[in-house]
């Protein structure tokens, strides 16, 4: 239940998760300021309350709270930082940046903000499309205290685990880049041990159970190829080219902190293949039909 100190809140970016997790903010009371140059995207939630405006800068002028989920860096940067930013609104304290793009942006949007006494959290989230409708989200937040403090009841309307990571900005995004290159690589390892496995005569689904029930199982193994991969579907819930951003950012964060990633070099070669072979928008699963062609011959032997 909201009451007079409740802040309003906008949100930018109303896609595969922003959309819902901006229905559990309306759920739980919240008063919704939104921008998204898709009219259908806001259309669901104007017809609950929520109002829509003509740029980030009027959302930041509405809200005392503004959160954007957007796919790129660069997008983040135009929607916050650009002339009609978020960064120019009249109303706006705190600035919760939802999407992947890594510790140098957190901080460089972090040190502008301050400027305008603006607080910004850099809040990333895991758990995929599924955690977005579930309101399970895990939500990894880096910066200001006191700030992360008064979107805890924010936070809680869309995430199950909700962790302040510290105060220094950038150290949320650089937790979700090591989620997402952990997923990314046991996704190539697990998928190519398996397919050793088919080709070697073992039935891929007996395998996986017994996989699930050993000292491999991993949240691919449980979550993914248990699933989606195994129905033939391939349709996990994120997006081939946003995966990609994500190892890319991963590997371009280890090299300015002089970290080796070998196996994450590896890794990204994949993903760039899958990405080389159609759409980039194709859920990121793509990359087990890469190594698919790659290893299994064309015998018209049992895959996934």
């Amino acid at each position: 239940m909201t009451t007079p100190d409740t802040p309003s809140i906008g949100f930018i970016g109303l896609g595969a998760m922003g959309q819902k997790m901006a229905r559990h903010l309306l759920d739980k009371g919240f008063d919704l300021n939104l921008f998204d140059p898709n009219p259908h995207a806001l259309a669901p939630l104007l017809e609950r309350g929520a109002r829509s405006h003509a740029t980030p800068r009027e959302v930041a002028d509405h809200a005392h709270i503004v959160l954007v989920c957007v796919p790129t860096p660069d997008i983040v940067e135009n929607v916050v930082l650009g002339a009609d930013g978020v960064i120019h609104g009249q109303k706006v304290s705190i600035l919760v940046d939802h999407s992947t793009t890594g510790p140098s942006l957190a901080r460089r949007l972090q040190a502008a903000l301050s400027e305008r006494n603006i607080a910004a959290l850099d809040a990333p989230l895991a758990g995929g499309a599924a955690g977005a409708q579930n309101g399970t989200l895990s939500v990894m937040v880096g910066g200001d205290r006191a700030a992360y403090e008064r979107c805890s009841s924010v936070f809680a309307a869309f995430g199950k685990k909700v962790e302040h990571i510290g105060t220094e900005p950038g150290l949320g995004q650089t937790l979700k880049l090591v989620n997402n290159m952990i997923v990314a690589a046991t996704l190539v390892a697990t998928s190519e041990a398996m397919l050793f496995g088919v080709k070697a005569g073992l039935d891929p689904r007996q395998m996986v159970e017994m996989l699930n029930a050993s000292t491999a199982r991993s949240f691919t193994s449980e979550q993914i190829l248990a699933g989606t991969v195994m129905r033939r579907e391939f349709d996990f819930g994120f997006r081939l080219d946003l995966m990609r951003k994500d190892v890319r950012l991963f590997l371009a964060e280890a090299e300015n902190t002089g970290v080796p990633a070998f196996t994450s070099s590896v890794v990204k070669q994949f993903f760039d293949q899958a990405l080389s072979e159609g759409d980039p928008a194709r859920d990121m699963t793509h990359v087990v039909q890469v190594l698919d062609s790659l290893l299994i011959d064309a015998s018209g032997m049992k895959r996934f």
